[in-house]
């Protein structure tokens, strides 16, 4: 049912994932906000993490900083945020600053399997449509339980698979990179966190919200296609081949074989 990734190639995998969302046709084709649902899911996954004044946050995957800067413009929190593209980090700072938010928001670059902060340090801690593309998600999960302290709360939000899998090339490279080969049923994702001493304490599908991004990301495509003649960032674009993928993951939606689910847990 996972993606068929070969063993020898996580960390080229992550750095194909890494450098395709700091680029700004990605930001042109997904909008604020990189994952299904948008700021409203984060807002309702944030609220469900129990954040109270002074508490500290990791945003884990944090891309330009989005998920972050809510959490500390709508709660009395200090968020760090860790993302493995340089780029995508500075874009991150750089929206901080401009908030106002530069002194209770800080991100750094760093990875999910070796996360770059002392153990128990975090009150919280936020993965949103990144564990998916983890490669070694056991390892990835027990990074997120060192890091909470005791009680603390993990919240994610993914995209999940479900029988016979995904096929063609989503079940690839493209597939990876679109956040979508390696993921997993949601009760797949409990257990892994289980093994690393997290308890499911919450769960909530939100299948018509990977619908609707898709076909944003469809209509997105199809209008910078009109444009790409005026905008020197979109020359490199292969129009036709994001076509086919939009095409394939709208059929796993369509399907069943693809959806989206919220997922809190609590570290014992």
């Amino acid at each position: 049912m996972a993606g068929s990734l070969p063993s020898e190639t996580p960390e080229l995998t992550k750095s194909c994932c890494a450098a395709a969302y700091s680029g700004d046709v990605v930001a042109m084709v997904l909008g604020e906000s990189y994952h299904p649902g948008g700021l409203t899911l984060t807002r309702g996954l944030l609220g469900h993490l129990g954040l109270g004044s002074g508490g500290r946050v990791l945003d884990v995957a944090s891309g330009p900083g989005a998920t972050a800067l809510v959490a500390a413009t709508e709660h009395p929190v200090e968020v760090d945020g860790v993302d493995l593209s340089e780029s995508n980090v500075a874009r991150a700072t750089e929206a901080a600053r401009e908030g106002g938010l530069a002194g209770r928001v800080r991100f750094h670059v760093g990875d999910a399997e070796r996360l770059p902060f002392p153990g128990a340090s975090f009150d919280a801690v936020v993965c949103e449509c990144a564990f998916c593309t983890f490669p070694d998600k056991a390892t990835a999960a027990r990074e997120l339980a060192r890091v909470l302290r005791p009680g603390g709360r993990l919240g994610i939000t993914d995209v999940t698979i479900a029988p016979p899998g995904l096929t063609g090339e989503l079940a690839g490279l493209a597939g990876w990179v679109a956040c979508l080969a390696d993921a997993r049923p949601l009760e797949e994702y409990s257990t892994i966190l289980a093994a690393a001493g997290l308890r499911t304490v919450h769960t909530e599908r939100h299948d018509a919200a990977l619908a609707r991004m898709v076909e944003q990301i469809d209509a997105r495509l199809r209008a910078l296609r009109m444009m790409r003649s005026t905008m020197p960032a979109l020359a490199g674009v292969d129009f036709e081949r994001a076509a086919e993928l939009t095409g394939q993951a709208a059929a796993a939606v369509r399907d069943g074989v693809a959806g989206y689910a919220m997922l809190v847990a609590q570290r014992e």
